[in-house]
């Protein structure tokens, strides 16, 4: 896990003093005023608790006013190594490094003459070197008090990331905690009454959603390489370079589309322009891209790497410009996406019995089969469909099968995208090539039969892997388990296997009581749990996921620093990815332009009947944008299938249907075409005042 850096405005002075636990402190040394020592962290070294400065930023309040001579002073370990950091004091930035020493000696930093205050805001990150790791932390003067040491903390605590976002954003914050109060005279009829408070209560959450996303890439864009107006892989080590596998496919596209949806300016310009700079600048094989030194001005490799190239395109393609494509439709990055497409297999040379494939990597293929198939609908050219044919032969008509001849099939990430592939290629099977449909039947049935005969725990979760020849699996639990069954269910709407189905039903039917509060590791893998979650429950309304969901999305969040910076590597971007998911759930696909944090949108959906709660805390005017049928208008689609990296579709209207727009409050009611709610409603918002709306079908019985 890769961390922010901060910019070094002062070299530390740096005393090395006598290890934790030795001999008392040297005569003369100040004496603590506050401190902290992290005695329930499970981590230990030398029998010492500690935190590690790799695992993130330690963020800590220490409830004294600062004076002159105070001095900042951390237990610091290191193994014969030196280990570095960065203090934030304040807002004086301090550098740390002490080291070639085995166990925990004190390092010691004066506190900056500016580091000024009621209180001490400290900050510890990791640098560039090997991050610290630090048992304990104290501020200390000379001639303080001698205090009583036995006690783990005085006056100083530890924040947590959440504590720090929300303190630095509370103006903002209020918009998400605080729904409208009642109306002073609710609707007479209850549950219509309901569902705008419902709806009220959406709108708080998705603006939330919105906000953060926004505040992301702005973060973000902060360490955007100053030449080549780029972004880097991560904030830490490979802060160097960018790449197609991490920051073009997960990193760079959600700030894109977060800049869809909240600045339209900076989507037109800063967002183009990255793309024309890395679809010119970057371009190594024909147009596929490689890795850039920014340091060096010049290619990561002194040669292209062939397998490199297509893996890196590969992901840009399936990760990237696939969920822009869903949502934008034809734009600058479709017409990218099929450039990369048309490249890979211009360069194709891995031999197979099925005609030369571009790798024999299944995360590779797996990416290839998913763009394959909805470039195929999207742009209706069928060598898109035959490449897809050859991949699926490849691994259902030969002696490749996953659920049958591979040692190791990963159902988590840097694998799992083989099963998803499959089956939306057999959708396309089933829809334009009946043979192939009946060709692919059985072994894709084989595969995801195996998968659950061995490769679930008793909720119906999945295992991170499974070995499909002897039925041996990992015992870990794989946060990409969404993503296995989306192909499940989409071969059940095709064949109708009510088992698969009912898997799909199984594992959402236990989120809520067996994994609420589940470690799932970093955020961005609570990132695509939940979008696994989201995806599936799109289709099948098991009642728990919504509490879960909304539960999980707090998780997901709580990395995030007051900059907008998530965890500090590319993984960022599937935070706002799944943010933006779970943000139109909550407006059900509603959007407004032009964006503003203070406008809240939420809309509860019953049936055919949308009802839409809309407020701002300062006058607005603008246009409330409805969905679309994307899967259909987009992509054009034979159906809405579950897939990785699609954005479900609540409700949506249609160009050539006309719909009912009612005002809750007075009555008035106008009809308007879909074309023409697709393209934006105009409203008006007072201050401080709900309006709420009532979208119903005008046609209907």
């Amino acid at each position: 896990m890769m961390h922010r850096m901060w910019k070094i405005a002062a070299t530390a002075v740096v005393i090395a003093a006598a290890a934790f636990g030795a001999a008392a402190e040297e005569p003369g040394a100040p004496a603590p005023r506050a401190w902290i020592r992290f005695v329930d962290s499970p981590q230990k070294y030398a029998d010492t608790s500690y935190l590690f400065l790799g695992d993130g930023d330690i963020r800590l309040a220490g409830e004294v006013e600062p004076s002159p001579g105070d001095v900042l002073e951390l237990l610091w370990g290191a193994k014969n190594d030196v280990r570095e950091g960065v203090a934030v004091i304040n807002g004086a930035r301090v550098a740390l490094s002490l080291g070639r020493y085995d166990g925990f000696r004190w390092l010691r930093v004066p506190v900056p003459a500016g580091a000024g205050g009621a209180r001490y805001d400290i900050v510890l990150a990791a640098a560039r070197g090997k991050p610290g790791f630090i048992a304990e932390v104290r501020i200390s003067a000379p001639g303080a008090p001698a205090p009583d040491l036995e006690r783990p903390a005085f006056r100083m605590r530890r924040l947590t990331a959440e504590d720090a976002f929300r303190a630095a954003h509370a103006a903002a914050a209020r918009f998400w905690d605080e729904a409208p109060p009642p109306p002073a005279a609710p609707l007479a009829d209850a549950r219509i009454e309901a569902a705008f408070r419902r709806a009220a209560r959406n709108a708080c959450r998705a603006s939330e959603q919105f906000y953060r996303c926004r505040l992301f890439v702005e973060g973000w864009l902060a360490h955007a390489d100053p030449e080549t107006g780029l972004i880097p892989r991560n904030l830490g080590q490979s802060r160097d370079i960018w790449n197609a596998q991490d920051a073009a496919a997960d990193n760079y596209p959600f700030m894109v589309l977060t800049c869809a949806l909240t600045d339209r300016a900076l989507f037109e310009g800063r967002m183009r322009q990255m793309l024309a700079t890395e679809s010119s600048l970057l371009r190594r094989i024909d147009r596929l891209p490689d890795t850039w030194s920014f340091s060096r001005r010049a290619f990561e490799r002194p040669e292209p790497d062939l397998p490199s190239i297509i893996f890196g395109a590969a992901e840009y393609a399936k990760d990237g410009l696939v969920p822009l494509t869903e949502w934008l439709g034809p734009s600058p990055w479709s017409a990218r996406m099929l450039e990369l497409v048309d490249d890979i297999w211009t360069h194709a040379q891995v031999a197979t019995p099925f005609g030369p494939i571009p790798s024999s990597n299944p995360e590779v293929n797996g990416d290839l089969l998913q763009v394959l198939a909805r470039t195929f609908w999207m742009t209706g050219e069928r060598k898109y469909l035959d490449f897809a044919f050859r991949l699926a032969d490849y691994y259902l008509l030969g002696d490749n099968h996953p659920g049958r001849d591979f040692a190791r099939l990963r159902l988590r990430d840097h694998g799992c995208e083989i099963t998803g592939g499959l089956s939306e290629v057999y959708v396309a099977a089933h829809a334009v090539a009946p043979e192939k449909k009946r060709a692919y039947e059985s072994p894709i049935h084989a595969m995801f039969d195996r998968i659950l005969e061995v490769g679930r725990n008793e909720h119906g979760m999945l295992y991170n892997w499974i070995d499909p020849r002897t039925g041996a699996h990992d015992a870990g639990l794989c946060d990409t388990w969404g993503y296995n069954y989306n192909g499940m269910y989409a071969v059940y709407l095709i064949d109708g296997t009510e088992t698969y189905r009912d898997a799909v039903r199984k594992v959402l039917g236990n989120l809520n009581a067996h994994y609420r509060d589940f470690d799932w590791g970093s955020a961005d893998e609570f990132a695509d749990c939940i979008e696994g979650a989201l995806t599936l429950y799109n289709r099948e309304r098991v009642p728990p996921v919504a509490e879960w969901l909304d539960g999980e999305i707090r998780d997901m969040w709580r990395r995030q620093a007051p900059d907008g910076v998530v965890e500090g590597w590319h993984g960022d971007g599937n935070s706002a990815r799944t943010a933006i998911m779970y943000a139109l759930w909550k407006t059900k696909g509603l959007t407004v332009q032009p964006w503003r944090a203070d406008v809240r949108v939420g809309a509860e959906q019953d049936g055919d009947t949308l009802y839409v709660s809309m407020i701002a805390a300062q006058p607005w005017s603008g246009a409330l944008v409805f969905d679309r049928p994307r899967h259909a208008v987009n992509l054009r689609l034979p159906m809405d299938y579950p897939r990785i990296n699609q954005f479900p579709e609540w409700f949506t209207v249609a160009a050539g249907r006309r719909y009912e727009v009612g005002d809750a409050a007075g009555g008035e009611k106008a009809v308007h075409a879909g074309a023409a709610l697709a393209a934006g409603l105009p409203v008006t918002l007072a201050a401080g005042r709900e309006r709420r709306l009532i979208i119903a079908p005008a046609d209907r019985d």
